[in-house]
């Protein structure tokens, strides 16, 4: 599994599922456009250019004092549209011990934003049952994204609410956080907002180096060279400059930007490119 070091803070890639997409997904996004981004090739374009590659994966976030997930995934037992409808059964937990990692040794968890693909792993289905999956950590959520998702009129946002969030609160376990939230000394949440309106991207500082977690702000390299390309924004103009303005922050730093949805080798950085930005790695 691939991992980071940014100072004195790990962070270590765990995978649930790999997910290619057709690149009609991508809206605005088309073959020929892709192909005239050679640095895509090959980690995040189909050889035939009909497919985009991307992943499913939570971060852990090892850090002074506090081991931290970041993004839970789309979890075991649980049909999703994500999934074609049928529950995952992935060795999740698996690989987390492979890391060296328990459920009881979990400090905090964050969910950059409450979709499904990034709220499933808060909760297991344990003897019928949906239980916390790390029974002693704080859940970290923000409230302008709960607010808002808390009464959506949309039967697979409700559905996720009431497996994967809702048996959180029942046990404690919340903690309704604001966009600007510092977890630890080395740790804190930055506004990332247009995917969903309360969306965090997650920053790492240790030792001189730096680090971000991106979340869905950007889902694929190729919305560095195209900013107005999008997979389902909530509010696009939001998300256009929240990647226009974010981009051109790291641009040219030492600044490690870790995909939440890229595949491997997932993290790189940014570096201006004409009047957009592409992503080495």
């Amino acid at each position: 599994m691939l991992s980071w070091q940014i100072g004195r803070v790990k962070v270590t890639r765990i995978v649930e599922m790999d997910l290619p997409v057709p690149v009609k997904y991508l809206q605005q996004a088309t073959a020929a456009e892709l192909r005239k981004l050679t640095w895509l090739y090959p980690h995040f374009v189909s050889e035939d250019d009909s497919t985009l590659k991307l992943s499913v994966h939570a971060l852990l976030v090892d850090a002074p004092g506090l081991k931290l997930v970041v993004d839970t995934c789309v979890g075991n037992d649980r049909p999703r549209e994500i999934t074609g409808g049928l529950p995952l059964a992935t060795p999740f937990l698996q690989h987390l011990g492979e890391a060296r990692w328990s459920r009881d040794g979990v400090d905090a968890v964050v969910c950059t934003h409450l979709h499904v693909d990034h709220v499933g792993w808060n909760t297991m289905l344990e003897n019928g049952k949906w239980v916390p999956t790390f029974p002693k950590a704080r859940y970290l959520l923000g409230r302008q994204e709960y607010e808002f998702w808390r009464t959506y009129d949309d039967e697979e946002q409700q559905a996720m609410l009431g497996d994967s969030i809702k048996p959180i609160f029942d046990a404690g376990l919340v903690q309704l956080v604001e966009l600007d939230h510092v977890i630890s000394p080395e740790i804190r949440l930055t506004p990332s907002i247009g995917h969903t309106p309360g969306h965090v991207s997650v920053m790492i500082e240790s030792e001189g180096k730096r680090a971000v977690i991106t979340g869905d702000m950007t889902h694929h390299p190729s919305q560095l060279a195209h900013l107005h390309w999008m997979f389902g924004d909530s509010d696009p103009e939001a998300a256009t400059l929240t990647r226009k303005r974010l981009f051109a922050e790291w641009a040219d730093q030492p600044i490690l930007v870790i995909g939440t949805h890229y595949a491997a080798p997932t993290a790189g950085y940014v570096v201006r490119d004409g009047a957009a930005f592409r992503f080495v790695v």
